[in-house]
């Protein structure tokens, strides 16, 4: 039986005590093992198709990229997370926090290059135009608030967009995640 976070989750060797752990292949070590960086992202497959198994497929390396035509250009892709929250607000950990995964791709942030080396992935279940579930804010806002507290430099001004690391490159999570709500509940 799945365990979601009800309240703060906590920590034993980068993995979240509690959460669904399905670990990926796709990750490595951490060069100087900083976690400074929260990043937050979206992904739906297909595009904006929800409760379907491939998200998970994708980042254990085992998708069928013959299940839709627009998974041919995943073919041989190597990416991971750390988490994601789906619609609704099942956690699932793929690669521990200590470790680092491979979600950020080319990016910057406060002029340092690479955000994978000191970043945390959370990937929500959804598009940059549609709304996000209440569940996975909740998730969300406990999962956060736990990293903080075993993390420490996940301070507010840490917390960030993929769009915000890859500007012109990414969007997500997009318009539709309400940055307002969410950061005043962890102030």
């Amino acid at each position: 039986m799945l365990i979601k976070p009800k309240r703060v989750p906590e920590f034993e060797s980068g993995w979240a005590v509690g959460v669904k752990r399905r670990e990926s292949p796709f990750f490595n070590h951490r060069p100087a093992n900083e976690v400074s960086l929260l990043v937050i992202h979206n992904i739906s497959l297909p595009a904006g198709c929800f409760g379907l198994p491939y998200i998970d497929q994708l980042f254990l390396g085992c998708l069928d990229v013959e299940a839709d035509p627009s998974f041919i250009d995943l073919k041989g892709l190597e990416v991971s997370a750390h988490f994601l929250i789906r619609r609704d607000g099942e956690v699932i950990q793929y690669v521990s926090c200590d470790e680092r995964a491979w979600h950020a791709g080319v990016s910057n942030f406060d002029g340092r290059s690479g955000c994978n080396d000191f970043a945390i992935g959370i990937e929500l279940e959804g598009t940059d135009f549609e709304a996000y579930t209440q569940a996975q804010y909740d998730e969300l806002l406990q999962l956060t608030l736990g990293l903080q507290t075993q993390y420490p430099s996940l301070g507010v001004d840490n917390i960030v967009g993929h769009s915000d690391i890859a500007p012109g490159r990414k969007t997500d999570p997009g318009d539709s995640f309400d940055w307002s709500w969410f950061k005043k509940r962890l102030i």
